[in-house]
């Protein structure tokens, strides 16, 4: 690492990576300082957190609890502000020299543009920002000389088998999937599937969200559409494995052949600690991968009849304009009425493919047709 420390805004600090992430940067603090917490609504947390690591500033989305945060944060000179408007606004600030963005879903959208417009680099773990408008967010990074890190655990293995290949061209990269909780089920014994079941995940810990993601296997769809964006390939350059005892994290194949794969424990530390110290490997103390733990590693195919979530996700990547808008907004309300046991696990993907077949395409979109999509 440089001698001086990264200053680091934490967008979603409260959620699943933002708390990994405080974790990565309490262990290395001559590393990194903590200038911008946000949270949606867990003041209590952000709280916390915010007596934790001192920043300059903290956000709360919801807010009905600015009383609460301003309250407990102001006698520490920690200034407070509340609404989806200041998140978007405190990124811009010149004290942050790196923007992680783990928001969950849509809402990380703008807070990105506005910290790209503002020429800070980006740690993204929030995929829906290029699901949603890969187009806009990658030609903005390149008008303002912008680097985006990914944080997803996939996208951090392509980026780390590419450092030193950036001349070579990629044959096709290989996205590895665990399969989820429900690898190897009939589309029949799926339609009885509960809340609780769907969000045992077998090998990772992430928020509800993107747990029922892994289940209908939209997660893995999401990150087809964001790979294409990130390493500028085209959707016949992107496969989908399924592997369940998700140690490889995803693998590139280049043109004499080759293949480069990442492997690890599934620790999502090692993928946030990554992109908040590159080009830099920090020492950390995370569990080592052992092999003799592991007899043997499999791969098999994804069942797209079964979990058409990541069928959609590939006809959203052919089609382009507006629809991988659609898919992602149509998959964000229709977790969050499963989540409330307003529909049933199948439903999810009725309820895409009805959106898709209705919303009006949008061939070449802007940001407010994204706005109108969403």
């Amino acid at each position: 690492m440089t001698n001086s420390p990264r200053h680091i805004a934490i967008l979603g600090s409260t959620g699943s990576i933002g708390t990994q992430a405080i974790e990565v940067v309490l262990a290395h603090p001559d590393a990194f300082v903590v200038e911008v917490l946000t949270a949606n609504s867990n003041a209590d947390l952000l709280i916390q957190q915010a007596i934790q690591t001192r920043p300059n500033v903290v956000v709360i989305c919801d807010e009905t609890r600015y009383d609460q945060v301003f309250t407990a944060l102001d006698p520490l000179d920690i200034k407070v502000y509340a609404g989806a408007k200041a998140v978007a606004s405190v990124v811009q600030m010149d004290s942050i020299d790196l923007v992680l963005t783990a928001m969950v879903g849509y809402a990380g959208l703008l807070p990105t543009i506005k910290a790209i417009e503002a020429g800070k680099t980006i740690a993204l773990a929030n995929k829906e920002t290029l699901v949603v408008a890969g187009e806009l967010i990658t030609r903005l990074a390149a008008e303002r000389g912008v680097n985006i890190y990914p944080v997803d655990s996939e996208h951090s293995a392509i980026f780390q088998c590419l450092v030193g290949e950036f001349h070579n061209p990629i044959e096709k990269i290989i996205l590895t999937a665990s399969g989820g909780p429900f690898r190897g089920r009939t589309r029949e014994s799926l339609a009885a599937v509960t809340k609780a079941q769907a969000l045992k995940h077998p090998n990772w810990s992430m928020g509800a969200k993107i747990t029922i993601d892994s289940a209908t296997l939209m997660n893995k769809g999401l990150e087809v559409i964001e790979a294409k964006w990130l390493f500028g390939l085209k959707p016949e350059q992107i496969e989908v494995v399924v592997h369940p005892q998700s140690i490889i994290h995803s693998l590139v194949q280049f043109e004499d052949g080759s293949i480069k794969a990442q492997l690890g424990l599934p620790d999502m530390r090692l993928p946030i600690q990554y992109a908040l110290g590159y080009p830099n490997r920090l020492k950390s103390d995370f569990p080592r991968f052992d092999f003799r733990q592991y007899a043997s590693l499999t791969f098999e195919q994804p069942d797209l009849e079964t979990f058409r979530n990541l069928q959609f996700a590939f006809d959203a990547l052919e089609r382009g304009g507006n629809v991988p808008c659609i898919v992602n907004a149509a998959n964000e309300v229709a977790v969050a009425a499963f989540l409330r046991d307003e529909i049933g696990f199948l439903e999810i993907s009725d309820i895409i493919a009805d959106c898709m077949a209705r919303v009006a395409y949008v061939a070449q979109p802007v940001y407010e047709d994204y706005v109108q999509t969403d």
